[in-house]
């Protein structure tokens, strides 16, 4: 057993500092990177370039990125975890692997978790009496069959513990949970017993901690984000975890951005919901026992978790089609420009509505005035400009079409003083919305497969 281990943050979201992993490998020592690049809607986006060919379904931005990272973790023997397989694992590791012969590197193993795409098991679950219902308005699943895009379950951190079990240098990943990605080395280099639910839950909280890159480590913070250095070259968090649960989350040495009790806090209450009921696969982690303590310069500890058993479900994260949205913008200028675009806004709606077009929902912003803050933001008669944007929803293609093709007009028949119409028309894009539900953990079982180079 190590007396300590260091897994560094590489990746927050698919579209993240592309350079960060390479950072981590080079600027300092850790001894693994955790990659994050899944999202809920994500999965329905791979799902649709799978289908269109069978070679992709996984974050491409992988194989070049291990063009570069290949070299570096493979001398300083770095592990590498991530869930950017997607929807195709397999396809992920071939590409992976094609990049170390190309780089003529001879020695590399990799581990895949698969089994978590039910998107052809779902009839079957429900005609054997699986109800899946959403979590969030109770509605059977059976009312959205015909327009499922994506259906994967929320795997947890055995599954990748198994992996690196079998020897894996790089574990790729469809949907296990963001936290399983951090929880699963210090199972396995500490030889937890993964009914020791305290130990799970710290795992799962250093994991909650990583999952969003360098959001815990500076950046998106709330506090005196003026005093953060030197974003441009923002050090990603590393959690420095300890065998009895206790672990550090820093950053290496002279890179840019802050860790602290204040930036470690903000990250841990992100996206939680009820802090004493944090559920994972795992365990249910009680965000409320996390102890922190100033540790020195870009350095807290973390402490005192308590975790209670995992239930018997996993989570599942579906989509489907649910429709056609469009947007459209156009600047109004001072004076009266808030007013200039309050009246557009009327002048179009009320055209939409003279043709007699069906909208499940017509939302309007003022951008610079109350984009962020709604019904709360303040009456500002003098501003310089406000952007008018509009968006449209429906289930008739057509009328989405036809909304487009209202925007412009606007700019002789509406007040004056316009500008910013650029682009061309808005068109039609789907709609893909979101569906959580539950299954029962004995109707699915996670697999893996490990090969080498």
């Amino acid at each position: 057993m190590k007396n300590f281990i260091r897994i560094a943050s590489g990746q927050g979201f698919w579209g993240d500092l592309i350079d960060a992993p390479i950072n981590q490998a080079k600027q300092g020592d850790v001894d693994y990177i955790m990659m994050d690049y899944l999202a809920e809607v994500t999965m329905s986006i791979l799902q649709k370039q799978k289908l269109k060919d069978p070679k992709f379904g996984y974050a491409r931005d992988i194989p070049p990125l291990m063009e570069k990272l290949l070299p570096i973790i493979t001398h300083k023997n770095i592990k590498v975890i991530t869930n950017g397989g997607g929807v195709n694992p397999i396809a992920c590791m071939e590409a992976v692997f094609e990049v170390a012969k190309k780089l003529n590197i001879k020695k590399l193993k990799i581990g895949i978790v698969i089994g978590d795409n039910i998107l052809d098991k779902i009839n079957e679950f429900i005609l054997n009496g699986t109800e899946l219902k959403n979590m969030e308005t109770g509605e059977s699943a059976k009312t959205i069959m015909d327009k499922v895009l994506s259906a994967n379950v929320y795997f947890g951190a055995k599954p990748i513990v198994d992996c690196l079990k079998q020897g894996a240098d790089i574990v790729i990943t469809g949907r296990v949970t963001d936290t399983g990605l951090t929880l699963a080395p210090m199972i396995y280099e500490f030889g937890w017993d993964m009914n020791n639910f305290d130990l799970m839950a710290a795992g799962t909280i250093a994991g909650h901690i990583l999952e969003c890159g360098g959001q815990a480590s500076g950046g998106n913070f709330l506090g005196n984000w003026q005093k953060v250095p030197d974003l441009a070259e923002i050090g990603f968090p590393i959690a420095e975890a300890y065998p009895n649960g206790e672990f550090f989350i820093t950053k290496h040495e002279n890179t840019g951005g802050l860790v602290s009790i204040e930036t470690v806090s903000e990250q841990l209450v992100y996206e939680i919901g009820n802090p004493k009921d944090y559920i994972t696969p795992d365990c249910v982690a009680d965000f409320t026992s996390i102890k922190l303590e100033d540790a020195g310069k870009n350095m807290v500890k973390v402490y005192g978790i308590k975790g209670l058993p995992a239930t018997e479900f996993y989570k599942v994260s579906m989509s489907y089609a649910d429709g056609y949205s469009a947007f459209g913008s156009l600047t109004y200028c001072w004076p009266d420009a808030l007013e200039k675009a309050k009246a557009a806004d009327l002048i179009l709606r009320k055209r939409l509505e003279n043709l007699e077009l069906k909208f499940d929902e017509i939302r309007t912003e003022f951008q610079g005035y109350n984009a962020c803050h709604g019904p709360l933001a303040k009456n500002i008669k003098d501003l310089n400009e406000v952007v008018l944007r509009i968006g449209v929803r429906s289930k008739d293609r057509y009328a989405v079409e036809r909304f487009g093709k209202e925007i412009a007009p606007l700019i002789l028949t509406g007040p004056p003083g316009v500008t910013g119409f650029a682009g061309g028309r808005p068109k039609p894009s789907e709609v893909v919305a979101y569906w959580p539900a539950l299954i029962p953990k004995k109707l699915v079982q996670p697999e893996i497969i490990v090969k080498s180079l």
